[in-house]
């Protein structure tokens, strides 16, 4: 049994995502879940999960109760040890550096040495108080605009466990502005890398992007392993992706999660009449224009993401759709089956909105 340290607003997303590199995730705490068994390589490339740890126990968020925990807990391993604690959100009020040095102790006490520089094991004391996240544990399908809950019920939480994998905290390096090239509106690294998670991006999978920019999502997806194929209206697109792909991707080294980077290949395309076979890729993600952003003189930004959900569903058997509004009826006509529904708001004139999507059997 594992735990997770989420990251982000919203817990329900964050899970959705670990479950690429988790099996049996559900919700512990704010900011904690549960799991099964855990991918380290496949966690390591993950957005909104910060680590995993494999679990000792989990106990009321209180000191007491956790040195209580740690001194009964059994301890099947051997060597030097450090101690870092969290406090989710601030939501308990513990001091990190207390729970630190007394969980230390107990440590020392059952014969550890402690070594805060370069420890053989790591202990994670994580303190999580407030409102259960429960949404629909199956999958957490759910229509935000409809979604009127308040909230779930009320849990105080201390989940003691040994560090096992860590995501890799690299994106700041990946910034829209800092990329070869920009353009404004462009998806965040972070963002970018959930949804092609989510989408099962990875070693020996292809990804599709029909619009694919400046190539955000693409560049994401080969860093995690997978092969990437994009399409754009726009020549200037087409030659801003290619140069960033370039630039990420054609290097022989590992990526910073250590998968090998995936190859890939950028034309300029139609996203309503794509240039490739039926069920030829493993899925496809597109962020959606967004109103006056739709370039393709042709078509209607409505005929356009309709074309483009009716492609996706002849290529692929799986789609995550990023947009500026719902597209889930157009999704359904199309011929996907609605897997989860997400709202991130990004700043006060805008949410994105995703849509996880599934062929229909």
């Amino acid at each position: 049994m594992y735990f997770l340290e989420l990251g982000g607003e919203d817990d329900a997303f964050a899970r959705c995502e670990s479950r690429q590199a988790a099996t049996g995730v559900r919700p512990l705490a704010p900011g904690l879940a549960l799991a099964n068994a855990i991918s380290p390589d496949r966690l390591r490339g993950l957005a909104y999960t910060h680590r995993a740890s494999s679990l000792l126990g989990h106990t009321d968020a209180s000191l007491e109760s956790a040195r209580a925990l740690l001194e009964t807990a059994p301890l099947e391993r051997e060597g030097s040890i450090a101690v870092r604690a969290t406090d989710v959100h601030g939501s308990s009020g513990i001091s990190p550096t207390r729970v630190e040095r007394e969980l230390g102790s107990v440590l020392v006490e059952r014969g550890f040495s402690v070594d805060l520089e370069d420890p053989d094991h790591v202990l994670r004391a994580t303190f999580s108080m407030g409102e259960l996240d429960g949404r629909d544990e199956q999958g957490d399908l759910f229509e935000a605009a409809d979604d009127e809950s308040s909230g779930g019920e009320s849990v105080s939480v201390c989940a003691l466990g040994w560090l096992a994998a860590e995501s890799v905290r690299d994106f700041g390096s990946r910034a829209p502005t800092d990329k070869p090239f920009f353009q404004p509106g462009s998806m965040d690294p972070l963002l970018a890398r959930a949804v092609v998670n989510i989408a099962g991006a990875g070693p020996g999978r292809t990804v599709l992007d029909p619009m694919c920019g400046t190539g955000g999502v693409l560049v994401e997806a080969g860093l995690v392993g997978a092969d990437v194929l994009g399409t754009d209206a726009q020549a200037k697109m087409v030659a801003g992706a290619r140069t960033n792909l370039r630039h990420f991707l054609d290097d022989s080294s590992p990526s910073p999660t250590g998968a090998s980077r995936g190859d890939w290949h950028v034309a300029r395309g139609d996203g309503t009449r794509l240039p490739v076979a039926d069920s030829s890729v493993d899925s496809v993600v597109f962020d959606a224009p967004y109103g006056r952003q739709s370039k393709i003189e042709t078509h209607r930004l409505e005929d356009l993401v309709a074309g483009a959900l009716a492609e996706a569903c002849r290529v692929a058997d799986r789609a995550v759709v990023v947009a500026d509004r719902s597209w889930a009826g157009a999704a359904r006509d199309a011929g996907w089956e609605l897997e989860a529904a997400f709202e991130r708001r990004v700043h006060r004139s805008l949410t994105r909105y995703v849509l996880v999507l599934s062929a229909l059997s």
